[in-house]
């Protein structure tokens, strides 16, 4: 194999039905679609990061630095998190792991709990309104340009859920998605949907996904590598245009 698939992601990378799973387990979908286009993956993602993770991850992680000059293609495969409903401000919620004593952490933990779903179906506040969410897109873009002007980027558009801890609900999907489509589009960069293979899994009913409602069986990494490969091969076949850093 030659370069690399970049993928800049969060936990839909690598959770299954069952839990998570190893940056190089051959069932998720970035290891299908690199074998797919005969390159190896590097994966950078961890489970509820948003744009914003995503990043403070490319401004302070040094293997996301040294994999930037050998990677053949960078995936964006990230905003699903940024679309969810967050009853609480994100910066309040994240906070909630700092609270001691562990007694008191716990209860606030149960209360929010109970809140989230029954707030949700509201759709605001957000964990991120879509016009951050492209703010920190477009950090990500710069950045990379700056180093690699030729490197191809993909962007995936967001999944949806069926989780009972979000109400079942996801009011806020189609406006982060039209924000993220409307900002690739400015930059000519190709997009690949995650939502009607997502939605088609989680309406299955022999279909089993994550109990969690959010995260998908081994059979939907397939299905969406089946949609995402062809779109990387055909950023890898594209010969790179000036970009404007």
């Amino acid at each position: 194999m030659s370069g690399s698939v970049l993928v800049l992601g969060d936990s839909l990378s690598y959770y299954d039905e069952t839990g998570g799973l190893a940056a190089d387990d051959r069932r998720i979908w970035p290891n299908i679609v690199g074998e797919r286009v005969g390159r190896r993956v590097e994966l950078f993602a961890r489970i509820g990061w948003t744009s914003r993770d995503v990043w403070w991850a490319t401004t302070q992680d040094p293997r996301i630095w040294a994999e930037l000059p050998q990677a053949d293609v960078l995936v964006l495969a990230y905003g699903g998190m940024d679309s969810l409903p967050s009853p609480l401000p994100t910066a309040l919620r994240e906070q909630i792991r700092y609270i001691r004593p562990a007694a008191l952490r716990q209860r606030v933990r149960d209360a929010y709990a109970w809140l989230q779903p029954r707030l949700s179906p509201l759709g605001w506040p957000m964990a991120l309104p879509p016009r951050v969410t492209v703010d920190y897109y477009e950090k990500v873009r710069g950045a990379v340009a700056h180093l690699r002007p030729d490197l191809p980027i993909v962007v995936c558009l967001p999944p949806t859920h069926d989780s009972p801890y979000y109400g079942n609900a996801h009011p806020g999907r189609i406006a982060t998605t039209t924000a993220i489509e409307r900002w690739a589009r400015a930059h000519d960069l190709p997009t690949v949907s995650f939502y009607e293979t997502t939605a088609a899994a989680f309406a299955d009913p022999d279909t089993t996904m994550n109990p969690d409602g959010i995260h998908w069986s081994v059979s939907t990494h397939a299905a969406i590598a089946e949609v995402t490969a062809p779109v990387v091969e055909g950023a890898l076949a594209t010969e790179p245009t000036p970009v404007n850093v």
